[in-house]
């Protein structure tokens, strides 16, 4: 862990890998929330791949230091908000994407919406997610020649990385699928309808043989609740 003053209220923490990442952002949210020591005063927490800013620190000395002694557990993977999210697997790169996975088209629906995701942080567009979850020999590389415009809602994946379009933009990644989910509405509190943390399950629409469907509009449920309407985790 690296640690990296940003101007007078901000401190970057610089992490090995992106699941490092992850269960440090986890663990400041934890404790921010107990009011535990000097994060609970931590203003605004900003996850990214292999960092996580805090900003708004009152005592960025004291907040370091605190940080140095902490060895955060791994995140729970069967915790946060699970979103269902419909998708016409009818993307043009999902031929590719069977191809370098080699399996058929109908597989690779299987793949990818046989596994959870979970959302690892935002950024790019406001709305845009970066979503963990395929193993990495599911792991694809950008498109050659990028695309001048994706249209808004399209399910894609480059890397590590599964990401949904929330409007129409100039784009790199392999097009899988698309869906109608609005992703970034300003009349909505938070308007990001993927937060950092949210777990995320893709459920076709017409699926393949052996995939169950799922209605048009989508779901998001916890492990002690029965199915009920959008809701947002922490972010």
């Amino acid at each position: 862990m690296r640690q990296l003053p940003v101007g007078d209220d901000a401190l970057l923490v610089e992490l090995d890998s992106p699941e490092d990442a992850q269960a440090w952002h986890a663990e400041i949210l934890r404790r921010r929330a107990a009011g535990a020591g000097a994060v609970s005063s931590v203003r605004e927490i900003v996850p990214g791949d292999r960092t996580v800013l805090l900003y708004g620190v009152r005592d960025v000395a004291a907040v370091g230091a605190e940080l140095s002694r902490w060895s955060p557990p791994p995140p729970v993977s069967d915790r946060g908000p699970l979103l269902e999210v419909p998708v016409r697997y009818d993307g043009p790169d999902l031929r590719d994407v069977a191809r370098l996975w080699g399996v058929s088209e109908d597989e690779a629906v299987r793949v990818h919406s046989g596994v959870e995701h979970r959302v690892a942080f935002c950024g790019f567009a406001p709305g845009f997610g970066y979503l963990t979850g395929l193993d990495e020999r599911h792991h694809v590389p950008r498109r050659a020649a990028p695309r001048t415009s994706v249209p808004a809602g399209s399910v894609a994946v480059a890397g590590p990385y599964t990401g949904v379009y929330p409007r129409a933009s100039p784009g790199g990644w392999q097009l899988i699928g698309t869906t109608d989910v609005c992703l970034w509405d300003l009349e909505r509190e938070p308007a990001a309808l993927l937060t950092p943390g949210t777990r995320v399950r893709f459920v076709p629409i017409v699926p393949p043989p052996g995939v169950p469907s799922v209605p048009v509009l989508p779901r998001e449920r916890t492990a002690e609740q029965p199915p009920a309407p959008v809701r947002q985790g922490t972010s």
